[in-house]
């Protein structure tokens, strides 16, 4: 915005004196509403989409939001231009304002709110962009599917907005503590030719002529970083072709991911993991606390060292605790996730639990067996209020017994040639796990759905818009 500044010169001209008037133009930089306290009594241009308008008589306010937060504005009677255009702007419109900073009677001043203290006399107003009349008024409650389908708009409203910077934050602590700790980030790839997982739970994509895979996991390529940098971790998409549509499962989410050579077992991952939770909720505690309190939510305290028992010792306490007989089981059922979460709770006073020493048959042909636990893996699931968040292992480092391994699980080595060359030419003992973030982020903020606690949601029944109302 401009800002026009009229400055008078005296010059010699012959036997008398030329008074020049000359127009000088500036333009104004823009000024973050969260910093508007250090302009108290001076002009600022500040710009941002409406929230609210509310018309007073002759008075007129405007809530505007910008990316740092919230602050009301109001056009005067002396300044009809402004109230004019003021007037017409509606919910959502983007206008750029030049105004003065007020300070706020104190009778007047709304403690513990953004700028409660101040308040920006409108002087000029511009649109920016106009926008059309909302389906329906933000901050409303929605059910999912409407919440969903008009994501573009929804996600504007400061809830949703609260969520994803939780989410961006958990992402920026993961990020900072692995640096600090010697960890390289790599992208992995998310087409690749063989899955590792299990081929009826892989998108198959049409490669050329060939078939390729989406990712379920950058596993395969975790390990062969082990073998560049030792220690490496990832964060980005991975995907899972299975026919669900729960609360707890979407077909695209975002996996953290850790790989770390060296290590005695996967209680060093387990430990590492501790020290990455503590350390995220650390920076949640000192720079969310805002966007908790919208949910009221509780931002867990992380023990010095989380609680783990083995499978059957879980599988034990359920049928002494409960009744239910789950312990030929090879895998827990949802209920008793739940039920573990709510023991560990009571019996340890942590939010976090491991189950470890699942069968060794039901886990990755890359997981190391136990030596002492012939028939049960070295690894495990992290349970956190409810739900399992995270999956870790040592893995097998030798070539002949990873062959062997792959064999026994009924896949063909030669078609993971490629992978099986960092263990043929050395790799370290090594482990790692992947992290789901959306499921943490949903059960940090207590999230009945965790579609919820996605950005874009994809599920059997969606792609942005339901499957179902898309035409062909």
């Amino acid at each position: 915005m401009l800002n026009i500044e009229y400055r008078i010169l005296n010059m010699e001209w012959g036997m008398g004196t030329l008074t020049l008037l000359t127009l000088q133009t500036k333009f104004m930089e823009r000024t973050y509403i969260k910093d508007l306290k250090e302009h108290i009594g001076t002009e600022v241009v500040v710009a941002g989409w409406v929230d609210i308008r509310r018309d007073h008589g002759k008075l007129i306010f405007l809530d505007l939001r910008d990316m740092s937060g919230k602050v009301q504005m109001v056009a005067l009677p002396n300044h009809p231009e402004a109230v004019a255009l003021a007037s017409t702007v509606r919910s959502e419109w983007v206008i750029e304002v030049r105004g003065m900073v007020n300070a706020r009677p104190p009778k007047m001043v709304k403690e513990g709110v953004l700028n409660g203290e101040l308040e920006i006399e409108m002087l000029e107003v511009k649109v920016l962009c106009k926008a059309q009349e909302l389906p329906f008024e933000l901050g409303t409650e929605l059910n999912l599917d409407t919440y969903l389908d008009n994501l573009p708009l929804t996600l504007r409203e400061e809830k949703a907005h609260a969520v994803f910077k939780v989410q961006a934050m958990i992402i920026h602590a993961f990020r900072n503590f692995l640096v600090g700790e010697g960890f390289t980030e790599f992208q992995a790839p998310k087409l690749i030719g063989e899955d590792a997982e299990g081929g009826a739970n892989s998108f198959n994509v049409e490669y050329f002529g060939h078939t390729a895979h989406l990712a379920q996991s950058p596993q395969l390529y975790k390990q062969i970083m082990v073998g560049v940098f030792e220690r490496v971790f990832t964060t980005g998409n991975v995907y899972r072709a299975e026919k669900h549509s729960t609360t707890r499962h979407i077909n695209e989410y975002t996996s953290l991911d850790i790989e770390m050579g060296f290590i005695k077992d996967h209680t060093d991952v387990m430990n590492m993991e501790n020290r990455i939770l503590a350390y995220i909720v650390k920076e949640l505690k000192e720079k969310c606390s805002d966007e908790f309190a919208l949910f009221g939510a509780t931002i867990p305290e992380v023990p010095e060292k989380i609680p783990a028992m083995k499978l059957r010792e879980a599988q034990e306490i359920i049928k002494k605790e409960t009744g239910e007989d789950c312990t030929k089981e090879l895998d827990l059922e949802p209920a008793h996730e739940r039920f573990l979460c709510e023991y560990a709770k009571k019996e340890f006073n942590s939010d976090f639990i491991f189950i470890t020493h699942f069968p060794i048959s039901k886990r990755p042909f890359y997981t190391y067996e136990d030596e002492n636990d012939i028939g049960y893996a070295k690894g495990g699931d992290l349970l956190f209020r409810g739900v399992e968040i995270t999956t870790l292992a040592q893995r097998i480092h030798d070539y002949d017994t990873l062959v062997a391994s792959m064999k026994t699980k009924g896949l063909d080595p030669e078609k993971f040639r490629f992978y099986l060359q960092a263990f043929k030419y050395g790799m370290p003992p090594h482990g790692g796990f992947g992290l789901g973030l959306e499921r943490l982020t949903a059960k940090l903020l207590g999230l009945e759905n965790v579609k919820e606690a996605t950005l874009f949601p994809r599920d059997l029944n969606r792609i942005d818009t339901l499957l179902s109302t898309k035409l062909g």
